[in-house]
């Protein structure tokens, strides 16, 4: 018989939220809004250090309403990393605008400050500088924001930062999320802290904030009666899903504690064998280790990343591929690319050589092992 599922990252709950469930229940705050909901705001903008925030459905309603207060209409440009999940990306479109994708440079993986100041260089030259720069944090590690900003500020182009995986991250002393004009992030079901499913919008701009709350909450003018004057959005959390954020903040940094540990147990088991790289943290910032990610050398190892997840698959673990660039995408073929070198495609190079190993805070050290010694099986086939 099978051992239970492992998976890729499943909720870890600590017994802390039932506390902030109950309170709900017990005051009848069970619709949107409520007083978890302000409780979380404050407690996730304090701990990113960031002047306030809003709750709200999902990281991907974040980064839409981020957009909707840079003003971003159709035909505009948006610049977006490439090597995300879709939802990073999705959100141009909701705006019919028109997405640029960045290629990833080779040491974290995050956006290329190369390939970016080609693109901006290229559209300035057309006279089309682009509203927004959506800079994707990945697997718990910040971009390098210092180049990014600098040719970003050159060109007034204000940074949205898809913080949605790197909650807990720093870099060179700040919290990810608080570096860009809007910070996002998610608390879906696999992240590192869960509200079941979730976002937020923080940022130092509170006029800002203050219209993402108006519209997050279907636009509704000061009136007695129903009275709307511009499309608004049904993006609130409800008081009891943020209850469940309080609960999963209080041990936040336990999970990033154990999202470290895992990593550092899968580099002692599998960074010593010819052909595996494990991405390593960089050193401008701590990197939670959302996911434990590998690369395989094609020149070294005789097997495919989906042949490894395959196995596993049939020893009931869940593992998966590496995120599909954007630009590889049947929905975004048609839009522009700037790889990070004009004859090396990074971002391609390491969804065609990767995968994510389970990552989850729940796993024990057996299952670790085990998970390591049937890749190091597979490899030394």
């Amino acid at each position: 018989m099978k051992h239970k599922r492992i998976f890729l990252a499943s909720p870890h709950m600590s017994g802390k939220e039932q506390k902030y469930i109950n309170d709900a229940f017990v005051t009848n705050w069970v619709a949107p809004l409520g007083p978890n909901v302000d409780a979380f705001e404050k407690e996730v903008a304090k701990y990113a250090g960031s002047t306030a925030a809003v709750a709200l459905s999902s990281g991907t309603s974040a980064i839409h309403l981020a957009l909707e207060l840079l003003e971003v209409q159709a035909e505009d440009l948006v610049f977006c990393s490439s090597l995300t999940f879709a939802a990073s990306a999705n959100p141009i479109l909701y705006q019919k605008a028109i997405p640029v994708f960045i290629d990833s440079e080779p040491t974290s993986w995050n956006m290329s400050p190369i390939a970016l100041e080609r693109a901006l260089k290229d559209y300035a030259a057309k006279g089309r500088i682009p509203k927004a720069v959506i800079v994707v944090n990945l697997y718990g590690q910040s971009a390098d924001y210092d180049p990014i900003k600098q040719v970003c500020d050159a060109y007034e182009v204000p940074i949205i930062e898809d913080a949605a995986e790197s909650l807990g991250a720093t870099y060179k002393g700040r919290m990810s999320g608080s570096i860009g004009k809007f910070g996002v992030f998610s608390f879906n079901g696999n992240k590192i802290i869960t509200t079941s499913g979730g976002g937020m919008l923080i940022s130092d701009d509170i006029e800002s904030l203050n219209k993402a709350r108006f519209l997050a909450t279907q636009a509704r003018d000061e009136a007695l009666h129903y009275q709307h004057s511009q499309v608004g959005y049904n993006y609130r959390l409800s008081n009891v899903l943020a209850g469940i954020g309080r609960g999963q903040m209080e041990v936040l940094e336990d999970r990033v504690i154990r999202k470290r540990e895992i990593r550092e147990y899968y580099h002692r088991e599998l960074a010593s064998v010819p052909g595996v790289t494990i991405l390593d943290e960089q050193a401008y910032g701590r990197s939670t280790h959302w996911l434990t990610t590998m690369l395989l050398d094609p020149k070294q190892v005789g097997i495919e990343p989906v042949e490894i997840i395959k196995v596993l698959e049939e020893n009931n673990i869940e593992a998966r591929p590496i995120w599909k660039p954007m630009h590889l995408q049947p929905l975004f073929k048609q839009y522009s690319y700037y790889s990070h070198a004009e004859d090396e495609d990074i971002s391609a190079n390491i969804f065609a050589q990767g995968l994510c190993l389970p990552s989850g805070t729940n796993m024990s050290d057996l299952e670790i092992d085990e998970i390591s010694n049937i890749v190091k099986k597979l490899i030394s086939v």
